[in-house]
């Protein structure tokens, strides 16, 4: 995870609000709003689950998606993901 005071990526073509929902919401969200764009995209998700962390490592390892970056700020994770392909 990067620091704190290092901003996300702003350029993502999508931003997917996930804020106050808990797992399995968040992956279940970015798995839709990801299958509708288009190989490179860059997908930001904004979530305040705790296990978003760990759980959006272990969805883009093994969905062959790049998480590039994750960050959290003031208890809310920021993730930003370029959809395969």
């Amino acid at each position: 995870m990067t620091s704190a005071s290092t901003p996300i990526e702003s350029n993502a073509e999508r931003v997917l609000d996930t804020r106050g929902l808990n797992c399995p919401m968040p992956i279940l969200k970015a798995k839709k709003t990801l299958n509708e764009m288009t190989g490179g995209s860059l997908l930001k998700v904004l979530a305040t689950d705790p296990g978003a962390v760990r759980d959006f490592e272990y969805f883009c390892r093994h969905t062959g998606h790049q998480l590039m970056e994750s960050t959290e700020v003031e208890g809310e994770f920021r993730f930003l993901i370029r959809r395969k392909g």
